[in-house]
């Protein structure tokens, strides 16, 4: 396993990124009228997961790093319900939606090891 030099090292944050590139193509498919909408809400929350994860991993301590993990699962959390309504309304499928939620589920999984490590003496 390779040496972490900054947070771009991460396999977490280099999956997170892998969602939001995944995002902004599946939500190139809802109708024009959500761009406000539910478009503009989930890109977002998929920028907040990595984007909190590199600002947690640069910063000097780690209770502040443990906080934007945490907000970073609740980005997650918010992608992933955001995916299952767009498959509710119809603009996704569910087989669209899969690698996605399964990205989202491993980050999921990652977020909780690194912050189980973090919190141990």
């Amino acid at each position: 396993m390779g040496e972490v030099k900054n947070y771009q090292d991460l396999i977490v944050w280099q999956k997170a990124m892998d969602v939001v590139v995944e995002v902004y193509r599946l939500t190139k498919k809802f109708p024009q009228g959500e761009f406000y909408g539910l478009t503009n809400q989930i890109r977002r929350a998929a920028i907040s997961i990595p984007s909190n994860i590199a600002e947690g991993h640069t910063r000097n301590s780690r209770a502040e790093y443990l906080n934007f993990l945490s907000i970073a699962q609740g980005s997650r959390a918010e992608v992933e319900t955001q995916m299952i309504i767009s498959v509710r309304l119809g603009y996704l499928t569910s087989e669209e939606t899969l690698p996605t939620l399964s990205l989202l589920n491993e980050i999921n999984r990652i977020i909780g090891t690194i912050r189980q490590k973090l919190n141990s003496p």
